[in-house]
């Protein structure tokens, strides 16, 4: 990761633009697992659409690509419980058809289950050597591992957020680092949910009120801003701007 030198690039967003310091800013992708966007995971067994999350797929490998050419910090987590499922609440497992509930074998192994081949990240956005992998047993992010303080020791204070489903993991996640201090900006369309209408309100959620959780933004103005400090081209911060 790049630390020594600044990378400052300016990001078109709601409501406002930001200005950030890639050299302390991080991608976090958010649950992109097989689990979740194939058939035969959890996604599928709640009676969802998986096939909704695929849009998602493309905008966020793109943006994923570009994050590793600028050698900014890409981190990625994954939804899931120990084999014995002690870290899951009865209530979790009690959700979906009695038959293909959390930890019941499905095509991809056995549900939502550490270690096996439906927890694990599709293979479009796999993570390369040196890219963290963060294991969460719940929605949020932050919430009993070790982001936090994977993040502190990189010096991040911008994480740039991606991933599914918006509303839950993805919107949990944000109100989690925005209490801890994180300037989030929310790629919209690198996110994706099983309810069309519920992806839409959770990222007005996050830029409504001034950014009362957050920046909204999109792939394209990603790759932009990414351009733009690759090249030099970005204005001088405002005095005072992270």
């Amino acid at each position: 990761m790049k630390t020594q030198q600044a990378l400052k690039t300016r990001i078109s967003a709601e409501p406002q633009p930001i200005e950030v310091d890639l050299s302390r800013t991080a991608l976090l992708i958010i649950d992109m697992q097989r689990d979740f966007l194939e058939p035969g995971g959890f996604g599928e067994t709640l009676g969802n659409d998986v096939s909704l999350l695929q849009a998602a797929v493309g905008p966020c490998k793109a943006v994923l690509e570009a994050a590793r050419r600028a050698g900014i910090l890409v981190i990625h987590t994954r939804e899931g419980h120990r084999p014995d499922l002690s870290d899951a609440p009865p209530y979790k497992i009690e959700r979906g058809a009695p038959s293909k509930r959390i930890g019941d074998v499905g095509p991809m192994g056995r549900i939502l289950v550490r270690g096996e081949p439906g927890h694990d990240i599709i293979p479009e956005l796999y993570p390369i050597a040196g890219e963290p992998v963060i294991d969460k047993p719940g929605k949020g992010a932050f919430c009993q591992t070790d982001l936090e303080l994977t993040l502190q020791n990189a010096g991040i204070s911008n994480i740039l957020v991606c991933g599914v489903t918006t509303e839950v993991c993805v919107n949990t996640t944000v109100r989690e680092a925005n209490d801890r201090g994180y300037r989030c900006v929310v790629l919209g369309d690198c996110c994706a949910s099983y309810f069309p209408e519920f992806h839409d309100m959770g990222l007005k959620m996050i830029k409504a009120q001034g950014g009362i959780f957050g920046w909204v933004s999109g792939s394209q103005e990603m790759l932009a801003a990414f351009a733009d400090a690759d090249a030099g081209l970005a204005p001088r911060f405002a005095q005072g701007s992270v």
